[in-house]
């Protein structure tokens, strides 16, 4: 049995590593940890059996762990936990571990390690976990004695979620969780070269006041900083104090209202028109929890041919001008920061020239007109968007929906308009086909009795699909829109605008009979084959509450995702199909 402590309080009684390590879940409020048990690990999984306060989640593969925690912490203001074994249980979970450090996702990752005293001998096995992953994670930690498990377990948790959040990851060879300490949890950790700025400097703060001010032009791009900073709220207030047009990117998509008139949708290479146009002509740029990526902005010698003064609130300075040159830096929280600059809009009477403003609302109206996104909606075959719309009918947009990567990915972005922060879930950074189940695994589990999608294609699904056990097991009644079009579609796509319609090895011949498949897992399965018969599918699909259904959508398969910018290409050089 286990003696119970209070945080910071001593047990002298000494327990295991194991034991140990569980305790400090516990104290963290670890409701579900997701992993899969290996030689290594073996003591950890015996002490997760004595107990019953943190849930484990068995899932099928050790990446899908990863995208499990991945999805849990994306949906909540949680981290995710993963716990798999060496070797193999390691590299395996690279993939999900570089997911969550590209996106910037708070998650915790205990791994097996070999004896200590086997280290570096080429043991069955043994990795270089540290080594390994040190590219792709915030910190990681090898653990060699007992005694400094609790310690660096706080100190993990502490910095995955802290400043700009990441995967953090403790190493511990099996050896110390069998050796026994007496037990310690510190109530608090601080690291002598980790201290993360919150809130702005006073003096860039008025700079940026006095620009925002003078802004005939003025646009906001908001990036996936301001959800992961849970600033969406502020962020509303100061769009519409100012009524200035915002755009967002595809991590940020929810943190500013899709459906609100004061949003010109997301920018970037599968953006809007008007997003892209208004953020290439703008004047005064305010740039909240966004880094400049390359699919944002597309070329910077392009982006640098229009002058413009930025404004640019993040979390971690080493994001500030490391594309794009910016005008007014200031490092802190984003909320932090927003709402002081709120406060100081509030304060002064002073706003900016609202003849300017109109004419600039003019503009955008005039680049709206395009309508960038209009497809065949009288086509024979089904149109991917048209399943989207449908989709977002039938949810109310109310839905949680995570991706995979690909068309499906950017068709989602586009016709799915996001009210809400943390309800859309996709690998924006990696772009990780296989992500989308696991990951709504995850948010189901972290929101039973919600609506929750994944929206995926036929060669994405394929890289994960074992997972449709884990989901049998748990009960998760999530819904799976595939917009199968027997193809990789983004690469094809690709192919046939760059590479002279050479279609090189991305059709997918001999595809699964994915409603047979769906049922052999014990799920249900449909096939839909005709535009009529969308609507009432997804009515059937999402009346079955405690399912998890498996719809297999046969769509067109030369359909293409429009606009889009060209690699290496400017933003106001997209191609509108």
């Amino acid at each position: 049995m286990m003696e119970m402590t209070a945080p910071g309080v001593v047990s002298q009684t000494q327990i295991t590593g194991a034991e140990i390590v569980v305790r400090c879940l516990q104290e963290e409020g670890v409701e579900f940890l997701f992993g899969y048990p290996g030689g290594a690990v073996l003591p950890l999984y015996d002490e997760i059996f004595k107990q019953d306060k943190v849930k484990h989640i068995l899932v099928r593969h050790e990446q899908a762990a990863v995208h499990a925690a991945d999805g849990y912490a994306r949906s909540t203001q949680h981290v995710g936990v993963v716990l798999v074994t060496s070797g193999p249980g390691v590299t395996n979970a690279v993939t999900g571990i570089a997911t969550a450090y590209m996106d910037s996702i708070p998650m915790v990752i205990i791994t097996g390690q070999v004896p200590t005293h086997a280290i570096g001998q080429d043991a069955f096995q043994e990795v270089d976990t540290v080594g390994i992953t040190r590219p792709c994670v915030k910190h990681n930690f090898l653990v060699k004695e007992v005694g400094d498990i609790a310690t660096t377990i706080k100190k993990a948790f502490y910095v995955a979620s802290t400043g700009r959040p990441g995967p953090v990851l403790v190493d511990i060879p099996k050896d110390i969780t069998q050796d026994k300490a007496v037990f310690h949890y510190p109530e608090s950790v601080s690291l002598r070269s980790y201290n993360p700025v919150t809130r702005g400097h006073a003096g860039q703060l008025k700079k940026a006041l006095g620009l925002i001010l003078q802004a005939k032009r003025p646009m906001v791009y908001a990036g996936g900083g301001v959800i992961l900073g849970e600033a969406s709220a502020a962020l509303i207030d100061l769009v519409h104090t100012l009524g200035f047009p915002c755009t967002n990117t595809l991590m940020g998509l929810g943190g500013f209202p899709g459906t609100d008139p004061q949003s010109v949708g997301m920018l970037g290479m599968h953006g809007t028109y008007e997003a892209n146009m208004a953020m290439q002509n703008c004047d005064v740029l305010i740039a909240v929890g966004a880094r400049f990526d390359d699919r944002v902005i597309g070329n910077p010698q392009h982006f640098y041919q229009e002058q413009r003064k930025i404004i640019h609130l993040d979390i971690d300075p080493s994001s500030i001008s490391k594309r794009v040159k910016v005008d007014v830096p200031i490092v802190g929280d984003v909320r932090e920061v927003l709402l002081e600059l709120n406060r100081q809009i509030a304060a002064t009477r002073e706003r900016p020239d609202p003849a300017a403003l109109a004419q600039w609302w003019g503009q955008i109206q005039e680049w709206r007109g395009k309508d960038c996104l209009k497809f065949d909606r009288n086509s024979p075959i089904i149109k991917p968007q048209a399943v989207v719309e449908a989709l977002y009918r039938e949810t109310k947009g109310d839905a949680f929906l995570s991706s995979d990567v690909g068309q499906h990915q950017m068709w989602a972005a586009q016709f799915y308009k996001f009210d809400k922060p943390r309800r859309w879930i996709n690998s924006g950074g990696l772009g990780t086909m296989g992500f989308g189940l696991p990951a709504a695994m995850g948010i189901s589990l972290a929101h039973p009795g919600e609506t929750v999608a994944c929206i995926t294609g036929e060669a994405s699904i394929m890289m994960c699909i074992q997972e449709l056990s884990t989901c049998k097991q748990y009960h998760l009644p999530i819904k799976v829109i595939s917009l199968n079009n027997r193809y990789m579609g983004m690469v094809r796509q690709w192919q046939e605008f760059f590479h002279g319609n050479r279609y090189s090895e991305s059709y997918m011949d001999a595809l699964p009979d994915f409603v047979a498949l769906a049922q052999a897992f014990g799920h249900v399965g449909m096939r839909i084959e005709r535009p009529e018969d969308v609507e009432p599918a997804l009515k059937e699909a999402f009346s079955r509450k405690n399912d998890l259904v498996f719809m297999d959508f046969v769509t067109d398969q030369t359909e293409n995702v429009f606009p889009m910018v060209p690699g290496g290409k400017g933003l106001s050089e997209m191609i509108l199909g």
